[in-house]
């Protein structure tokens, strides 16, 4: 139990801040704070509050060594946004926990209100800390991969990559599978189940304060479901194409550095051809010259051409189908199609073309009409316009139906 005033421990943090964050940035390398760094660090800033940082309970002893403790530590890491990431499998607890919480609130629906009350509750703050986590993880992740595409700390090529496929194998794939709205068994589609079963609840159970509750939390798992599509988005878009564009770029660049540091250059006998050479070209051909002058020669003597248009007139033929029916309706039946359609159209232009003879052809497909196939050994020839047709014999009848 702390015997100060809320605004008296507040007061000292504030009065003491700079100090309190070199500790928490020892413990975030090393996971504790040894005795001598915090005598010197103290020491450093000429105070003496060490018997304050244990009274205030913002310090524990862990065997031989501190640690801040996890309220106050959660407080410096939020404010300074100091997030170290999380192993997926610390963030998975939550999705058990979550999962665990809703199968209790199912089976003991219509039990003990206040005991579904608290599990509502436990569900909803649940939720938070998980949404928490994953977006601190994110938000992580992409301040060490962007910090490791400037080199800012001037490490070199190999483990930049090594600590490129460390995150992606580690941290950014396994992340991505528990949030990944396309996976069946993701923590967003267990929360979209929930939210399916919480929106139900929320307008149809009987006790007022318990629909509250249900309500309060579908409110918060629609939020819930935007932000974990916004963090998949954000892992899938941005953070695994940074990190392989590292991979890539630095597999480049150590290559190029291989490359230029063992004279592969210089050296006479190495198969290696230089890296720059030098050449100059044209952009135009050498017989451009040559080309360009038999072009123009071909116009200087030129030919007199004289071109003759004489008009010829033509007689247009439009094809009659209404009268070349009836004709065909008055003939039924038709031993040979073919050859009453040669006749038919001499009869009316002698000089017809294959074309015209086709179009008369058409007439085949009339609907009232029944087409009977007499032999297929036997043809009939029609020529005309210098072409000869040889074409089945075809009865034509008049469709009974």
């Amino acid at each position: 139990m702390i015997k100060a005033e809320p605004k008296t421990i507040l007061s000292f943090i504030h009065q003491h801040f700079d100090l309190l964050k070199e500790l928490f940035l020892a413990q975030s390398r090393n996971n504790s704070i040894d005795y001598e760094f915090l005598d010197n660090e103290i020491e450093k800033y000429g105070v003496e509050i060490k018997n304050q940082l244990f009274v205030y309970q913002i310090l524990k002893n862990i065997n031989d060594e501190y640690q801040i403790t996890d309220v106050y530590y959660n407080l410096f890491e939020f404010i300074l946004q100091q997030f170290k990431p999380l192993l997926p499998e610390e963030i998975e607890k939550y999705v058990q926990s979550i999962t665990n919480l809703f199968i209790k609130i199912k089976e003991d629906i219509n039990k003990d209100k206040n005991i579904l009350i608290e599990r509502i509750d436990s569900l909803t703050n649940e939720i938070d800390k998980f949404l928490s986590q994953v977006k601190n993880n994110t938000s992580s992740l992409l301040v060490k991969s962007r910090d490791l595409k400037a080199n800012i700390d001037n490490i070199d090529y190999q483990e930049k990559i090594h600590k490129a496929s460390f995150w992606i194998e580690y941290y950014i794939i396994p992340l991505n599978n528990i949030i990944d709205i396309h996976n069946s068994e993701s923590i967003y589609n267990i929360l979209l189940n929930i939210s399916e079963y919480t929106n139900e609840k929320r307008l149809n159970f009987q006790d007022e304060n318990i629909r509250l509750k249900f309500g309060r939390l579908y409110n918060r798992l629609k939020q819930t479901l935007i932000d974990i599509r916004q963090q998949s988005e954000i892992l899938v878009n941005e953070l695994i194409p940074l990190i392989e564009r590292i991979k890539t770029e630095n597999s480049i660049l150590k290559g190029m550095h291989h490359y230029l540091s063992k004279g592969f250059c210089y050296k006479k006998d190495s198969p290696q051809k230089e890296l720059l050479q030098k050449f100059r070209d044209n952009v135009f051909s050498n017989d451009f010259g040559l080309s360009t002058k038999e072009y123009f020669e071909q116009f200087q003597l030129e030919e007199e051409v004289f071109i003759n248009d004489e008009s010829h007139s033509f007689e247009d033929w439009i094809f009659d189908k209404i009268k070349y029916k009836v004709r065909m309706v008055e003939s039924l039946p038709i031993q040979n199609f073919f050859e009453w359609t040669n006749n038919e159209i001499k009869s009316d232009n002698s000089d017809f073309s294959t074309n015209q003879y086709f179009t008369m052809v058409s007439l085949l497909f009339e609907k009232d009409i029944n087409i009977v196939y007499q032999n297929k050994y036997e043809k009939i020839i029609i020529e005309n316009d210098n072409t000869e047709l040889k074409i089945p014999v075809l009865k034509i009848t008049k469709d009974e139906d």
